[in-house]
């Protein structure tokens, strides 16, 4: 595929999209219908349904039977890590093979043209940013996600919050499942704008903003507080009135589901004319300008709301920029001052 036909490539090589990135067309007023009906397809397919069917193999599959979950046990709780940490290196491992060991596309539809194994620094181990989120993901972050699917299993299979069954409340479980992706956006820009803040941002987050040209590794490359906080999106299925599977979903939305801000292509090339497009742009643009988009890619708009917003044009550069400006001042007046 020819990469120039949907975007441009700066002196550096880096590769930017023509089109800005457009959040969800239900905020839109008045209402545009046909692009309501034309978006939603994307919104199932692939990503949300793909991290459905993990959900699904998970509770069918994996997790054991209510008698086991009703007791805290190390050897049920070590079986799930086993089988999170598998499926993550299966999942995030494939696409760290092909396309950026073998580098099966080149530099086409990547945002950044460099490849982080080819720049070692002292800021992460070893000097290697793939050795260090590597580690920090199986050691620290897929050990806090078990923790967190370990706990709600238990709370759930105790009773002590309400299970709704899907022949009594099928619609309103189906409606908890279709807004699963907005809590998680929510919720991760509520945690996220909050790590942002200075001493926690010291202390916390810059282990994740030491990549700054993020790969498949660094989804999960995380402080253990904001790996916790991140995978505790799950826990607000013990305050809804939900289902132990819809919170199963809403934990894979967050574990596999972080891999689609950090792969560092806007397109993968399955096949010569197969794209799989990857939504990794606005998250991208967070990597690099550190203070924008806070939030995923605009399905609930918090960004555009607290102004913190950039979808890649010229508009939004000079928007960012205008804003860093007024920063600048109000921190100088309060030096003088």
């Amino acid at each position: 595929m020819d990469d120039l036909e949907y975007g441009m490539r700066n002196k550096r090589g880096d590769w930017a999209p023509n089109d800005p990135v457009e959040g969800a067309p239900f905020w839109a007023w008045p209402p545009k219908f046909l692009k309501i009906l034309a978006w939603l397809p994307g919104y199932v397919w692939p990503w949300n349904a793909f991290h459905m069917a993990t959900a699904l193999i998970w509770w069918f599959y994996i997790v054991p039977d209510i008698e086991t979950l009703k007791t805290l046990s190390f050897g049920w709780a070590f079986y799930l890590y086993a089988v999170n940490a598998a499926a993550i290196f299966a999942f995030y491992g494939s696409v760290e093979l092909f396309w950026y060991v073998h580098r099966k596309q080149g530099t086409r539809f990547k945002y950044n043209a460099k490849f982080p194994g080819d720049q070692p620094s002292d800021v992460f181990w070893f000097k290697s940013q793939n050795i260090d989120n590597f580690l920090r993901s199986f050691f620290f972050s897929i050990p806090l996600w078990t923790l967190v699917e370990v706990l709600f299993l238990w709370v759930f299979a105790n009773g002590w919050v309400p299970w709704l069954t899907w022949t009594e409340n099928p619609w309103y479980l189906a409606l908890l499942v279709l807004i699963a992706p907005m809590i998680h956006e929510v919720h991760f820009f509520c945690i996220h704008r909050l790590i942002h803040w200075g001493p926690l941002y010291k202390w916390v987050h810059s282990v994740h903003h030491n990549s700054v040209n993020p790969s498949p590794w660094s989804s999960l490359s995380m402080h253990p507080v904001e790996g916790f906080l991140y995978h505790a999106v799950a826990f607000w299925h013990l305050i809804l009135p939900s289902n132990p599977m819809i919170a199963m979903f809403q934990l894979h939305l967050a574990g596999f589901g972080a891999v689609n801000g950090h792969i560092g292509f806007d397109k993968l090339e399955l096949t010569d004319d197969l794209p799989l497009n990857t939504h990794a742009y606005a998250h991208y643009l967070h990597h690099k300008y550190f203070e924008v988009n806070y939030g995923g890619d605009g399905l609930i708009p918090l960004d555009k709301w607290f102004g913190y917003w950039h979808d890649g044009s010229k508009e939004g550069d000079a928007r960012m920029q205008a804003r860093f400006q007024k920063k600048k001042a109000r921190l100088n007046a309060k030096a003088q001052g």
